[in-house]
């Protein structure tokens, strides 16, 4: 059982920076890996980028990549999601979610195959 909660979003103008952070409890040593999705009204949810146990490179959707930066600390049970150069098209609800190791092979990107997720913490970026 793993529990999740986001914080750190905001509102900033376009090319400013947020870091987004996930905070686990529970059993956050059994994931097998942490992700950030994000989903804007009208929009599909997205996994913007991923971090998997094991697994020194993360993955990045190409939309972000260069800009925004996961890191785990395992020390103080933290995801961590550095966004940088924001854009008005980055504005929307980011969530973090978790697949279990128990639950196998998944995609780590796909919304459909993690197991916690948190409640959300909105980010808006302005022209």
């Amino acid at each position: 059982q793993v529990q999740l909660v986001e914080s750190g979003g905001g509102s900033v103008q376009a090319g400013g920076s947020l870091r987004l952070s996930c905070a686990a409890s529970g059993s956050p040593g059994s994931t097998r890996c942490m992700t950030w999705f994000r989903q804007a009204p009208g929009k599909e949810r997205e996994g913007v980028a991923t971090i998997i146990t094991g697994v020194r490179s993360p993955i990045y959707i190409t939309s972000v990549e260069g800009r925004f930066t996961i890191a785990r600390d395992n020390t103080k049970n933290t995801v961590d999601l550095q966004m940088n150069d924001l854009k008005p098209e980055d504005t929307a609800m980011y969530y973090c979610a978790a697949r279990a190791a128990k639950s196998g092979v998944g995609n780590c990107l796909a919304g459909t195959n993690m197991n916690y997720w948190g409640q959300g913490t909105q980010v808006t970026v302005s022209s």
